[in-house]
């Protein structure tokens, strides 16, 4: 019988189920895709960066650059994801809330058409608390990196 881990890390969630797991919507939902998940450990999520999204409007318009704060939201939201899938059905009714982000780096500016692959590794977890290395990168360069915590609680 195969590894639960081990097959579980060979999962892909498509928009469809990131959608079940987080409560982003559009223009706010920062994830396309999740690969290469492994519950409870890491998980890398896709951010397809394209022109027509709201913000290169204003930011800037002569020079679009997606945003840093987005960057970092973007990894808040593949780690919410991934606690979400990691506790399953237990985390019905719950919301994965954003509590800090510490040692942020930007390293390069993210364009339209870039990919930007976002990873996050559990560095821990006590009780509904849990606090994620993750890192930005584009054509395998690193663009920006944080350690980002989270709460899971009850939606209210």
């Amino acid at each position: 019988m195969p590894d639960q881990a081990a097959e579980s890390a060979l999962d892909v969630l498509d928009i469809h189920r990131i959608m079940e797991l987080i409560p982003h919507r559009y223009p706010f939902l920062l994830i396309d895709r999740i690969v290469d998940i492994v519950p409870d450990v890491s998980c890398t999520g896709i951010k397809n960066v394209t022109i027509n999204e709201p913000h290169f409007q204003g930011h800037f318009p002569s020079q679009p650059v997606f945003p840093g704060v987005l960057l970092i939201e973007a990894m808040a939201q593949t780690a919410g994801a991934l606690v979400v899938h990691s506790i399953g059905s237990s985390a019905v009714g719950k919301l994965v809330y954003f509590l800090s982000v510490d040692s942020c780096r930007f390293r390069k500016p993210v364009v339209p058409g870039d990919q930007l692959r976002i990873h996050v590794d559990k560095r821990q977890r006590r009780g509904n608390v849990w606090k994620f290395d993750g890192e930005a990168k584009v054509d395998g360069v690193l663009v920006a990196e944080a350690v980002v915590t989270a709460m899971l609680t009850d939606d209210e």
